[in-house]
């Protein structure tokens, strides 16, 4: 798909991924990589005293999932494409928790794909993520990306 096409999809859902589980282990990991051991996400049993009766996945691991979910997904492919990077955020709300053992997957839709110069795209989309069986959804966002082509 060229950038052009994709562009033309502007206001629609364009993807989403498949579900992955928000596994203790992962959530250990990231509390190591980030140094967040603040018991609700570590300690089980302490986390079992609160109101989410377990521990939870930390608000920013899942929206670092969004890189992961990206290339699980259904989402159309920018032929040529020589690199993307994360240019930024905006309106990012962390909704409801994660719980650990949770699977989560990511919705896309397309919000704004303008060309800034010759061979270089930005990409706005909103990205909901989804916790399988809850009514509310973990987050949404507003993701910006630069396309290089």
């Amino acid at each position: 798909m060229t950038p052009q096409e994709l562009a033309a999809k502007t206001g629609e859902n364009i993807g989403t991924s498949e579900w992955v589980e928000m596994s203790q282990e992962r959530i250990n990991q990231f509390a190591d990589a980030t140094g967040d051991h603040q018991f609700i996400h570590i300690d089980e049993e302490k986390a079992k005293m609160t109101p989410f009766g377990g521990t939870i996945a930390h608000g920013f691991l899942t929206l670092s999932m969004i890189p992961y979910l990206s290339a699980n997904s259904d989402m159309p492919r920018i032929d040529g494409v020589k690199m993307g990077v994360n240019y930024g955020g905006n309106k990012t709300r962390f909704i409801s928790p994660v719980r650990s053992g949770k699977r989560i997957r990511g919705h896309w839709k397309l919000v704004e794909m303008i060309e800034k110069r010759p061979g270089q795209w930005q990409q706005t989309s909103e990205i909901t993520i989804e916790i399988e069986g809850e009514d509310k959804p973990a987050l949404i966002c507003e993701w910006i990306t630069q396309l290089f082509v």
